[in-house]
């Protein structure tokens, strides 16, 4: 019963899974070298909203066909300073972000039986000061990951050619894109959601980094990896990636954020905010391994993994285990050989297995037409009737003619012939 529920469980999540709306809350990308004072962050916030309208109404009328757009490209010093702000008091770091590239894309699009608002925002990062300590030739280098999960909260005014831009609170685009729908959600329940903050990504430091998924990749301190052209950036290294937004029993199953909310126009609409699950890329030119420091997470950085480590994918599952799995299996089938042999040898000699065919007895079958006899036969045992096993092919298969004698003793002429 238990692996009843379990299974039912997986294809849930599994159906799920599939038939999620493309939408995206926060993704993560970093990569850095240890010896290096800056890196480069890129972290991307996707959100879909979606008005239903099955019943159709004026609201409907007016947003079906509809489709605006507002894209664009800045540096960002405002954005720079909210999230320094946020790095200093609330998460406790001393990674600073120097320089901040914005990319803002926002599309609304009228169908005939709902309309999708859409948002991306892409910011480019590039932090100092993430570096607690370098690393040497005896001691590994400490990287600060506090900064990882960051907020901006309320509106956030971009200038492009002299207008300013909310981006940060989705209603500021719905107000521009279509005023009807910002007046008929605005003091509803609705206006709540689309109140929500665009750039989150606290869920991406909710998950500890000892939950994330670890590889990493030593081509660069193989004995042949000059031979093949190896880049500086690998050549001698060795490249760590920690992973998150896997949805397992260990990192917990990841589902998409739903919000929704109804209001009501001159009919009564229906309001859905989308994210999926927050998701993250680090990838660390050295071995990196997590370690906490006074209550803050952070990555041991060397630059070759220690002598004789050895994992999996899944992190910290030994290869000598994985050998000995192997072998425990090698032992089990030696001894299944072993035993069947044994019991080959015992077998041998002691002669057929089964009848024997020494109790058998043979019993002609079919008789043809004209007394010819086929060598048609069948065999039974000498314990038994063979009345009660006897074959079909007793019976007989061609019935027998017997010559019919005339009963004239005229002789039989002609067709046709006629006395002259």
């Amino acid at each position: 019963m238990p692996r009843t529920i379990v299974l039912a469980s997986f294809l849930a999540v599994m159906m799920l899974t599939l038939t999620v709306v493309p939408a995206y809350a926060a993704q993560m990308e970093f990569r850095m070298l240890p010896e290096d004072e800056s890196s480069t962050v890129t972290v991307k916030f996707q959100r879909t909203i979606f008005l239903e309208y099955e019943e159709g109404g004026q609201l409907a009328d007016e947003l079906r066909g509809i489709k605006t757009s507002k894209v664009f490209s800045a540096q960002s010093d405002e954005i720079r300073d909210r999230i320094n702000y946020y790095l200093k008091n609330e998460a406790n770091s001393d990674a600073v972000v120097t320089n901040v590239q914005l990319d803002y894309d926002a599309q609304l699009t009228g169908r005939g039986l709902n309309t999708s608002i859409d948002y991306k925002i892409v910011l480019t990062l590039e932090i100092q000061g993430h570096m607690i300590r370098q690393m040497t030739d005896s001691s590994p280098g400490l990287v600060d990951m506090d900064w990882r999960g960051f907020l901006v909260n309320g509106p956030v005014d971009i200038n492009v050619r002299g207008i300013d831009n909310e981006i940060n609170i989705p209603i500021s685009y719905i107000s521009q894109a279509s005023p009807s729908l910002y007046s008929a959600v605005k003091g509803s329940e609705a206006e709540q959601i689309l109140n929500y903050p665009l750039m989150n990504a606290t869920g991406i430091k909710a998950q500890p980094l000892g939950n994330w998924h670890f590889l990493f990749d030593p081509t660069g301190i193989n004995a042949d990896a000059a031979t093949y052209g190896m880049s500086d950036e690998l050549a001698g290294r060795v490249w760590s990636s920690y992973t998150m937004g896997e949805s397992s029993i260990r990192e917990g199953i990841q589902i998409e954020k739903v919000h929704e909310a109804t209001f009501t126009s001159d009919k009564t609409y229906t309001i859905r905010a989308i994210e999926s699950a927050d998701s993250a890329n680090v990838h660390i030119g050295g071995f990196a391994s997590v370690d906490v420091l006074q209550d803050s997470e952070v990555f041991g950085v060397s630059k070759v993994p220690p002598e004789g480590f050895a994992t999996t994918a899944t992190g910290e599952f030994p290869v000598m285990i994985i050998y000995g799995m192997a072998g425990m299996a090698a032992i089990g089938g030696v001894g299944v050989f072993i035993i069947s042999e044994r019991k080959r040898k015992k077998d041998e000699g002691q002669g057929q297995s089964g009848i024997d065919p020494s109790r058998l007895r043979a019993a002609s079958t079919s008789t043809g037409a004209g007394g010819y006899k086929t060598n048609r036969g069948e065999s039974y045992l000498d314990d038994e009737s063979y009345e009660q096993t006897r074959s079909v092919y007793d019976q007989p298969q061609v019935e027998e003619k017997k010559d019919e004698q005339p009963t004239s003793n005229k002789g039989s002429m002609p067709k046709g012939w006629k006395p002259e």
